[in-house]
This record gives C-alpha cells, sequence and structure tokens, in this order.
C-alpha cells in the first residue's frame, strides 16, 4: 500500500524495515532481543534468523491451535524490546522529511501502529483492511509457500493485532483492499488527494 502512495508523491517508510535495521548486530535493540529470547534464534554469522524469532514469539506453526496468553505475553515483551526504538527513528524520520518540505506527505506504512501506542504521534491515520482468505492468498503467492502454511502464518500474524474493526473506529480513512488491485488504486488516489489539499 506504501508504495501506491510513493508512486503518488508521499514521502514512505516502512517500520519493518526500520525494525529490520534495528536488529542488525552492533546495535542495543538486537542486544536486547537476543538477550530476551536466547542464541537460538541467531543464524551461523550472528544475525538475528527471522523465522527463528517468530518461532520463539509465537511458537511452532500449528494448524487449529489457538493463540494462547504466553504467546500473547512473549509478543508484547519482543514489540516491548523493538517498539520504542522504532517509534524514536520514524520520529527523527518525519522530523526530516518536513525540514526538507514543510508540506510533504510523510508516511509510515506498519501494522501495528495502533498495538504500539503510536497512532497519537500522527496527524492522520489509515487503516488498510482485508479478509482472511485473500491475506493467505497474497502470503502465499509472495512468500512462494502453500495455502495451508500461509493460513497459519496469517492467522498467527493477526493473533498479535487488534481486530481490524476496532482499527477502523480510530481511522481517519479506511482503505478496503479486498477488491481488484485498481479498486485499491482508486481509494489510495482518492485519499491522496484529500491529504495533498490539506498539506
Amino acid at each position: 500500500m506504501g508504495e501506491m502512495f510513493a508512486r503518488l508523491g508521499a514521502h514512505v517508510i516502512q517500520a519493518d524495515t526500520i525494525a529490520h535495521e534495528l536488529m542488525q548486530p552492533g546495535t542495543s535493540v538486537y542486544d536486547d532481543v537476543v538477550r530476551h529470547f536466547g542464541r537460538g534464534i541467531l543464524e551461523s554469522d550472528g544475525r538475528i534468523h527471522r523465522q527463528r524469532l517468530a518461532e520463539a514469539v509465537f511458537g511452532q506453526p500449528d494448524k487449529g491451535r489457538s493463540h494462547s496468553p504466553v504467546q500473547t505475553s512473549r509478543v508484547q515483551e519482543l514489540n516491548h524490546l523493538v517498539h520504542p526504538a522504532v517509534i524514536r527513528r520514524q520520529e527523527e524520520w518525519m522530523t526530516e522529511v518536513g525540514r526538507g518540505d514543510p508540506h510533504a506527505i510523510a508516511m509510515v506504512d506498519a501494522a501495528l501502529i495502533v498495538e504500539a501506542g503510536a497512532a497519537k504521534g500522527f496527524d492522520k491515520l489509515i487503516v488498510v483492511t482485508c479478509q482472511t482468505e485473500q491475506r493467505a492468498q497474497r502470503l502465499a503467492l509472495r512468500l512462494h509457500i502453500s495455502i495451508e502454511a500461509a493460513h497459519d502464518e496469517v492467522e498467527r500474524r493477526l493473533a498479535a493485532q487488534i481486530p481490524d474493526e476496532e482499527k477502523a473506529q480510530l481511522a481517519d480513512y479506511v482503505i478496503d483492499n479486498s477488491g481488484s488491485l485498481t479498486e485499491t488504486e482508486q481509494q489510495v488516489e482518492k485519499i491522496f488527494t484529500e491529504l495533498r489539499k490539506k498539506a
């Protein structure tokens, strides 16, 4: 979604990219995550293996398994270690963009803005919704995995997030990404036009 806004002229940064950078060896976030979740999450070269970290947080994928309070706690532990640093980096980036162009539209593309308690740091909140089945199909295509594995992964990710319905109530704009690419692009263009007028 961020790419669509970027093509229209918005400055966009991915929170997931920031988190990945902050978890590289030699950073304080890396040290905290390894200390907390153990060296079993590391690759042979010392970098964090993202799938192993996900398994340490969520457990092994298990079709039909519900999300336990222990897993929820582990997600919160990881968020506590990573989110404050990600939010600081986002704020620094937005300040830099604003200095370069006071009328710029700067957007942070992130799945967990509300969950991280960071929504209040933005002028507007855009929530993107999609049917679970379509999420799984798109994830399977993107990661080249089976639809069953994609379903398990989507369920695992959604269990760590506030439901779309609740997020939508907090949003200034809601994009329904369940339709065609053209339909999604039309919604993005409409929102961008409104944001540009207000900027």
